[in-house]
């Protein structure tokens, strides 16, 4: 699954090359952008093919228009603002059907370097259920394809997956690329040794995380909500906090395997707990479980310095979700903790899925992390070793 071909390894001038982004960002009432991430972290690619003569046709989704065209979702906006990123005029195919009259003829006068961004792929209805004559019109306007959107690469849709089998040639742009490296390396090739932190609020979501890092890693920490269904099957109280009751004995076979694979498991030895699910609600340390009544909604200090003297020795990390509901000021500290260890660790640190993203930005850490992950469903089901059918469709080197 690691060796795939990048815009590197082709010649691309004069060619018209068809690039998947990944341009599905948050916007205003008045349609701005209120957050570029995603439109910076395509500038790499866009950028070198710009320079090496290609002719460069963008496509991209924006949120869920459920196959129908939907002005307030048009991709527009973000052609003015890769206009202003990149210094030269993007230009903007405004067609409801993606392929249509607008696209064809933008396309037909490109010159060597021009770029042009089509409008949204999910205008059409055929996009996510990967039907092949809408990848053969995506197709027609290309002779190479690029895939440059890791966060939809777990699904098999046309502009990503389809368009492939039409297009001679398909390679990964430079945030595949980054992303092969770094969670294809730090789950199936790290440096020892490794060290997964998994939080989030449920088991359910990550069960086949757990039970594929279980036979990899040498350390596995669990926080979160997910932590009260261990806590439980461990035989503790865990009063009103979130639990999982159909994932008890799951959380029973997980730790027995980790005894059996002598993985060291680790659970919160310490809770902070409060009566109500709210900021300003009065919250004290627990041991041993949770008190009648109360809910669990951090790690202690306890657990935060067992979490951390694990990590001291890691040469490589996975982390994916928070250690307690990190939203709220008084919940945050053990996500937050576990953010600075990171920070300060001479190793591999890599950061997935959305909420552990969101808490690494806020604590304004995220330039030492080794990598950041783009895609929340995408890098869990990397993380589980399950083939992305993005990936699996770009050609191998």
């Amino acid at each position: 699954m690691l060796n795939k071909k990048s815009v590197e390894d082709i010649e691309v001038k004069g060619k018209r090359v068809l690039v998947r982004c990944d341009f599905n960002v948050p916007l205003d009432e008045n349609r701005n952008i209120t957050d570029d991430t995603r439109i910076v972290g395509a500038l790499p690619t866009i950028k070198y093919l710009v320079q090496n003569g290609a002719k460069v046709i963008l496509c991209s989704h924006m949120g869920k228009p459920k196959g129908e065209p939907k002005p307030e979702l048009s991709l527009a906006p973000v052609a003015k603002a890769l206009s202003e990123k990149l210094g030269k005029d993007v230009i903007f195919a405004a067609d409801d059907t993606v392929v249509g009259e607008n696209a064809k003829k933008a396309v037909s006068e490109m010159a060597d370097g021009d770029v042009v961004l089509l409008e949204n792929t999910r205008f059409r209805v055929e996009e996510t259920k990967n039907v092949e004559a809408f990848s053969k019109e995506l197709a027609s306007l290309a002779d190479v394809f690029v895939n440059d959107a890791f966060g939809t690469a777990h699904r098999a849709h046309c502009s990503n997956v389809g368009v492939t089998e039409f297009v001679p040639v398909s390679v990964c742009g430079y945030l595949i690329q980054k992303e092969i490296e770094f969670l294809g390396n730090a789950v199936n090739n790290p440096v020892r040794p490794l060290v997964a932190v998994l939080g989030g609020s449920k088991v359910s979501s990550k069960i086949s995380v757990i039970n594929n890092l279980l036979e990899k890693v040498d350390t596995l920490i669990i926080g979160g909500g997910m932590a009260y269904t261990f806590m439980k099957a461990k035989g503790l109280s865990v009063g009103t906090s979130l639990l999982e009751e159909d994932f008890i004995d799951y959380a029973k076979d997980m730790m027995k395997k980790a005894e059996e694979k002598g993985v060291n498991l680790l659970i919160p030895v310490d809770t902070i707990e409060a009566k109500e699910f709210s900021n300003d609600a009065e919250f004290k340390v627990t041991e041993n479980g949770i008190d009648d009544g109360y809910m669990g909604l951090d790690i202690g200090p306890k657990t935060t310095e067992l979490f951390s003297d694990a990590l001291k020795n890691a040469k490589t990390v996975v982390w994916n979700g928070p250690m307690g509901v990190f939203e709220m000021s008084n919940f945050a500290k053990g996500t937050n903790a576990i953010a600075k260890v990171l920070a300060d660790l001479d190793a591999t640190t890599v950061i997935g899925g959305g909420d552990s993203v969101a808490a690494v930005n806020k604590a304004g850490l995220a330039d030492k992390m080794s990598h950041i992950s783009t895609g929340g469903g995408a890098s869990l089901e990397f993380l589980e070793g399950k083939d992305l059918p993005g990936i699996v469709a770009i050609n191998d080197k």
